[in-house]
């Protein structure tokens, strides 16, 4: 097909698709077009000789190799078809939106380099109705046919996935958002019907004195004073600790209690995003506050609250949590808090400095507001603010550092009712009601289990019960979610009562009077649903009597300070953190896993956030063997395989199968730092990856030879041998990398780069091994303990499927918290020590010198070669 058929069927004066666009030269694309036209299809487009061969997917595309999905081929559209995404006008070919739903790169199963090669081969196989492709797109990816039909329609075609690693059942077109512009089919037609951002109103004034503005001079003194860094990414905000009663105090400041949608702000370079406090994102759903931070005009993060307000000014949390568009309400972003400005974080200066220089930011109008502050008056301030009906105040010490994820005592909140987060795990129906519910069943975690609180039967509108209904579908089981209840025949085996349980994912919010001696709430009230708020983290937030803070008295600033660069600030038992947009909770913080030197598991989460970025390019897509010492060094540790159903969704996994056994199993992978820090939550002290990757599981990136002394050996004779193999290495002219095992003995890494077998990695470390140990009479690369005793072993052994040593930058679970540490040749020598590098001087060690290990994952020998001019093989 040409593309005089695709420009005859539209009139480009009204509708805003494109014309024509030039391909690339060495890539061939791919676009998958969500499009919602008489009907909803996906139109699957494949570039090639500089049009995209076009097929509408009734059904979009599925990742389970079960499914053919029907295909049918249309008429060519132009290159730059690619990026269009827009609506195309009613009385126009194909009217309605069209989103771009994924989009990449692509190319032949076949492995043909070079694109006009590719492209010759792919239309060798159009014109034989059997295209068999890999697709690389953000949510699409692995190996596909497409395949022409027989006795149907001439273009009719099926879209089958190939059972690869990407195979699964999931239904992939449940991810429904563009991976352009984030937005879904719904949203862009509703941005583009042109409504109002609403009037502007005035931003709520209690009685008291504005701030005034500073001049640009003391903004760039101010500036200079913070930390010159790149823009922020994932920042955790700051939490307030909720106490009793409001005060005075000149050194502190109030503000306002917004009830609404705590958002961090991020902007650059006109880039704007929207993030809640558990990581999850807000652009796409407050589409009007994204729009305004985008046209800000600055690069800036701030922290602010979410709200819709009434015409007094008073945030109503129920009309944000139902609003979708202008019309359901006066949407604002009040922002209070400045972290990063013109390439400088300055969450390190006081927050009076910080607000100061804010106040410059915020524009004179428009949805982006900035509350007032109170300086000293806090019980005047909470009266005013009790009367117009406001949720509560907002306590801060004026020269109160921000402190990313903590939860400090240096703000703190005072609520003009009490209020709290459930997780629904059930509700009941009385026969004969015309409610569709009669109340909520909701508990609280409590010791990691989710314990009873009580019934919720008031509050809820009629539109409120039939979108939580909708919600409760997919989430009821047979048995109830709680730890313990109350005798059910007082809670809730009452006369034409059924309960219906429901999985613990919900929550929401609620008021009320108090709290009972067994931890029921009373007198509940229904206020909204929290879809900012994990489940899991919903505790019941107990209130700190004003007289155990330091609010009335007033402190210096000091170990509640901003974090040294490469920390994470865990302070407590446990706490809560966002790392890439997930949210963590972590445990047992206090625990000491290094009994002999005092190493918590707050110093371990702290190590890994630190090395995090040096160490994850050894890690990514390598299933792992979790080694974890609950209890520390001290006790006996375990390893496991298995994590199905174990870990959150958002962790990557890899089937594996065992022998004699049906059911399918998965490895781990430990992809992102949010992965590694969650596996370090579960005891994980050392990290050991297999040598290749999922994308390559018989073809190592490397290959090892790993040095392990007996116990009549010395670490200098290890040191010895590893020299005499660098020199065999050198000679052949093979580049290779040493570190510390962070044990006993050291590991030598030789760059494959995934272009070989396992066996052919084993049998040149055996070659290796065997020259090595013909040179030094204490060595030996014999396999059985028993046989080699008094040497070191040469185990080239490890180059084998499955198999796994300790990662580059790993801690040890061995005294003094030892780590394994990549080398220059030059250190591999006499002074050399295991101690030399621990918890304490890796990070800093890593800052002076870099990755040494960056070549291991380089460009690869020429094994092949190298083997073949070598003797004895």
């Amino acid at each position: 097909m040409a593309l005089r058929d695709y420009k005859k069927k539209r009139n480009f004066k009204e509708s805003p698709e494109p014309e024509g666009g030039t391909a690339a030269k060495d890539t061939l694309r791919f676009v998958i077009q969500k499009h919602r036209a008489s009907r909803l299809h996906y139109d699957f487009r494949l570039e090639l000789e500089g049009v995209l061969k076009s097929w509408a997917v009734p059904k979009g595309p599925s990742l389970d190799p079960a499914d053919k999905r029907l295909a049918m081929q249309v008429e060519d559209h132009p290159y730059a078809y690619k990026d269009f995404e827009g609506i195309i006008p009613k009385g126009n070919y194909g009217a309605g939106a069209v989103i771009v739903w994924d989009e990449g790169t692509y190319e032949p199963v076949e492995e043909v380099k070079g694109k006009s090669k590719q492209e010759k081969e792919l239309l060798k196989q159009l014109k034989a109705g059997s295209l068999k492709i890999v697709l690389h797109g953000k949510k699409i990816r692995g190996e596909f046919a497409l395949v022409r039909t027989t006795g149907m329609a001439e273009n009719a075609w099926l879209l089958i996935k190939h059972k690869d690693t990407y195979a699964r059942q999931a239904d992939i077109t449940l991810e429904d958002k563009s991976v352009i512009s984030g937005m879904t089919l719904e949203k862009l037609a509703h941005t583009a019907s042109g409504t109002s951002a609403g009037r502007k109103e005035p931003l709520l004034q209690p009685d008291a004195p504005e701030e005034k503005t500073i001049g640009a001079a003391e903004v760039q003194r101010l500036l200079k004073k913070g930390r010159k860094s790149a823009i922020p990414a994932g920042i955790a905000p700051m939490l307030a600790t909720l106490t009793d009663t409001p005060f005075d105090n000149p050194e502190w400041e109030y503000e306002v209690k917004w009830d609404g949608y705590r958002a961090i702000a991020s902007v650059k370079d006109g880039k704007a995003s929207l993030w809640s406090r558990n990581g999850g994102k807000f652009d796409e759903r407050f589409y009007p506050v994204h729009a305004a931070v985008s046209q800000w005009g600055i690069n800036a993060v701030v922290d602010g609250e979410i709200v819709v307000v009434n015409d007094q000014g008073v945030a109503d949390f129920n009309a944000l949590q139902k609003w979708q568009h202008p019309a359901d309400g006066k949407i604002r972003y009040y922002v209070f808090d400045l972290l990063w400005l013109e390439g400088h974080d300055v969450r390190n200066l006081p927050l009076k400095e910080r607000k100061a220089v804010l106040q410059t930011l915020v524009p004179e109008d428009g949805l982006i507001r900035t509350g007032i502050t109170v300086k000293g008056r806090g019980l005047d301030f909470f009266d005013a603010c009790t009367k117009m009906g406001l949720e509560g105040i907002l306590a801060k010490r004026s020269d109160s550092l921000y402190q990313s994820g903590s939860r400090s005592g240096d703000w703190l909140k005072i609520k003009g009712r009490k209020r709290q987060e459930v997780v629904i795990g059930g509700y009941t129906l009385i026969e004969g009601s015309p409610r569709l519910f009669s109340s909520l069943l909701v508990g609280v975690y409590e010791n990691e289990q989710l314990r009873y609180a009580g019934k919720v039967g008031t509050g809820f509108r009629q539109s409120d019960q039939q979108e939580m209904m909708e919600l409760f579908g997919p989430l009821r089981r047979s048995s109830g979610p709680f730890s313990r209840v109350p005798a059910p025949q007082k809670t809730f085996r009452l006369p034409k009562t059924t309960v219906v349980w429901l999985a613990p994912r919900l929550v929401c919010e609620i008021h009320f009077a108090a709290i009972t001696a067994d931890g029921i709430f009373r007198h509940p009230v229904f206020i909204g649903l929290r879809d900012d708020k994990d489940a899991g983290n919903v505790a019941v937030e107990k209130e700190v009597p004003v007289e155990q803070t330091d609010a009335k008295a007033g402190r210096k600033p000091g170990g509640n300070g901003s974090a040294k660069s490469g920390e994470m600030l865990l302070s407590g038992k446990e706490g809560t953190r966002v790392v890439n947009g997930h949210s963590l909770k972590f445990t047992n913080l206090d625990k000491v896993l290094w009994p002999a030197e005092g190493y918590t598991k707050r110093d371990i989460i702290r190590y890994y956030h630190q090395v995090a970025g040096y160490m994850l390019p050894y890690l990514k897509n390598r299933p792992q063997s979790l080694n974890r010492f609950p209890d520390g060094i001290g006790a006996p540790g375990f390893y496991q395989k298995d994590v199905t159903g174990k870990v959150p969704d958002w962790i990557t996994k890899y089937p594996y199968t065992v022998k004699g056994e049906r059911k399918r199993k998965h490895y781990m992978l430990c992809n992102n730092e949010a992965a590694l820090l969650y596996m370090v939550n579960l005891g994980v002290i050392d990290l050991n990856p297999w040598s290749s990757s999922v994308h390559s599981p018989d073809q190592p990136d490397w290959c090892i030879l790993d040095l392990d002394p007996d116990t009549g050996n010395t670490f200098e004779q290890v040191v010895q041998t590893a020299r005499v193999i660098h020199d065999i290495l050198a000679a052949l002219k093979v580049p290779s990398c040493c570190k510390t095992s962070g044990s006993t003995g050291l590991h030598i890494y030789i760059p494959l780069a995934a272009k070989y077998t396992y066996e052919q990695s084993q049998l040149f470390a055996r070659w290796i091994a065997v020259n090595a140990a013909g040179q030094l009479d204490f060595t030996s690369t014999e396999r059985m303990t028993g046989k080699r005793r008094g040497k070191v072993y040469i185990d080239y052994l490890q180059n084998r499927p499955a198999a796994t040593v300790a990662a580059p930058y790993s801690l040890r679970p061995k005294p003094g918290a030892t780590v394994s540490m990549p080398l220059h040749w030059e250190e591999v020598g006499r002074n050399l020590r295991m101690e030399d590098f621990n918890i304490e001087n890796a990070f800093a060690r890593l800052k002076s010198e870099g990755d040494l290990f960056k070549p291991v994952l380089g460009r690869g020998i020429n094994l092949k070669k190298i083997i073949s001019n070598l003797p004895d093989l």
